[in-house]
């Protein structure tokens, strides 16, 4: 059964350095605490092709895959879906950015189905997403908070 997650934050920075900072996906191993490894394969206009791993787990396994995405600065969104889906069915993300009086709301949402196969079912990764999505979002906010603090 399809899962849906919907988290946001509110980082006290400007449009500029929040949008530039969490889609530079190449300094995604400083911004996030879970990935070990963020790599570009491949540009296409505005689309990028770019592999992420985790930290290794408990057993010593290191998750990875390949995603696409594409953001849009007209609109201050991002799409994306895993190319290598690994125990997902499918997995798609949608990022939002808009401005408030109290900083940017970067919003991050998670549409998803696990294969029978995978470790967890749907309702136990829902779990797990929406508990780490948390901890990353206050990862975010806190570094670019910071960055913009010292930029100032």
């Amino acid at each position: 059964m399809a899962e849906h997650t919907d988290n946001h934050i509110v980082i006290d920075a400007p449009m500029e350095v929040v949008w530039r900072m969490t889609n530079d996906i190449e300094s995604w191993t400083e911004l996030f605490s879970e990935y070990s490894e963020a790599t570009i394969l491949e540009r296409s206009g505005d689309s990028i092709l770019f592999r992420l791993a985790l930290h290794p787990d408990e057993n010593g396994k290191v998750w990875s895959w390949v995603s696409l995405r594409t953001p849009d600065p007209l609109t201050r969104t991002v799409r994306s879906h895993r190319v290598e889906t690994g125990p997902f069915k499918y997995m798609s993300l949608f990022w939002e950015y808009t401005e408030t009086d109290q900083g940017v709301r970067m919003r991050w949402v998670q549409d998803f189905e696990m294969r029978p196969e995978a470790p967890v079912d749907d309702a136990a990764m829902r779990d797990r997403l929406n508990r780490n999505t948390l901890v990353q979002l206050q990862l975010i906010k806190d570094k670019v908070e910071a960055a913009a603090r010292a930029a100032a």
